[in-house]
């Protein structure tokens, strides 16, 4: 099927309104959609508790429907054909990036180990926590709207530095209690330098005499400068939670029965979720490549001896090795 692009609330489409414990959908001339219309609109399931909803008249747009759920948010419902093209490039990127860290890494502790509290080191200390613990890269709205944290907005009261061991405590999107570990010379010292005060932004760089918070748009930056790709934060989740479900099977080994793969398989996704911080669902359907699941079940493995991307390439192929997608018109 060859999808057409749309614009919400543009593009022409449907209404829906409540009507006691129904819904109503109507068209843009105010006419109730026909039965099968009607029907391909129900199996879309959209959540009763959006609002100010929008349905595409096509079902062969990129964007079935939208809707602003109870906190306020725009949400989308994609063709399926749709999120299964974006999630190739996802993953397609993943892999890309997995294959730039070697030469990135060496200009990060480059300068890591500078003496000077500058914007290129505090931006190697975030590279490095989204290198090794993957993050969120957070944002100002976030924390405005939900009081929650990442990277780029923890304050100096969510670190705690003993000799090179980094322990960092602080309140993650959705309400997670974020805890994580890192054990790194560079980094403890780099940020020890960078910790002024427990409410003060522990990511800033020196300038002169005031002090420069880092943005998720310096970040983002500087991960495309160091690695040479059009890389985001965001794709180092989707890396770390694609080597940690590998890396989960491999330790678990092959099961003999499929109840016991189905059960492993269950156990590496919650392991992504516990490192990621997200539900087991939003783990396995956003953060995992399933080919790693599939490899699984033909008895493959990720090597556990070589390091963790040079083994997820391993086992899943270098990049160009998933299916090539098929746009939108």
């Amino acid at each position: 099927m060859r999808l057409k692009r749309v614009q919400p609330y543009s593009s022409s489409g449907y209404t829906r309104r409540r009507d006691g414990e129904r819904f109503r959908y109507r068209d843009a001339d105010g006419k109730p959609v026909d039965a099968d219309e009607r029907r391909r609109v129900i199996e879309l399931a959209i959540p009763p508790a959006w609002n100010k909803v929008w349905i595409s008249d096509r079902a062969n747009a990129h964007i079935l429907a939208v809707g602003v759920d109870a906190a306020g948010r725009r949400q989308y419902i994609y063709h399926p054909e749709w999120r299964r093209v974006r999630d190739g490039e996802k993953f397609e990127r993943a892999r890309r990036l997995a294959e730039s860290l070697p030469g990135a890494r060496t200009g990060v502790t480059r300068a890591l180990r500078g003496d000077e509290l500058t914007r290129d080191r505090v931006l190697a200390a975030a590279f490095r926590l989204l290198d090794t613990v993957a993050i969120r890269a957070g944002g100002e709205s976030y924390l405005a709207e939900n009081g929650t944290h990442g990277l780029t907005t923890l304050l100096g009261r969510h670190v705690s530095i003993s000799g090179s061991t980094v322990q960092l405590r602080f309140p993650a999107k959705s309400g997670v209690a974020a805890e994580v570990e890192v054990v790194d010379d560079d980094l403890a010292r780099c940020l020890g330098e960078a910790r002024r005060s427990p409410r003060t932004r522990l990511l800033a760089w020196k300038d002169g005499s005031k002090r420069v918070p880092i943005t998720t748009i310096d970040l983002n930056a500087y991960v495309r400068e160091r690695t040479l790709g059009d890389f985001t934060a965001k794709d180092f989740r989707t890396l770390h939670g694609t080597i940690t479900a590998a890396r989960s099977l491999a330790k678990q080994g092959l099961a003999s029965t499929e109840r016991e793969r189905s059960a492993c398989i269950r156990r590496a996704v919650q392991a992504v979720a516990d490192e990621l911080g997200n539900t087991p669902t939003v783990a396995r359907t956003s953060y995992i490549d399933p080919e790693v699941f599939d490899r699984y079940a033909a008895g493959e493995l990720i090597d556990l001896s070589i390091s963790p991307d040079s083994g997820i390439l391993a086992l899943l192929g270098r990049p160009g090795s998933h299916g090539a997608p098929a746009g939108a018109a």
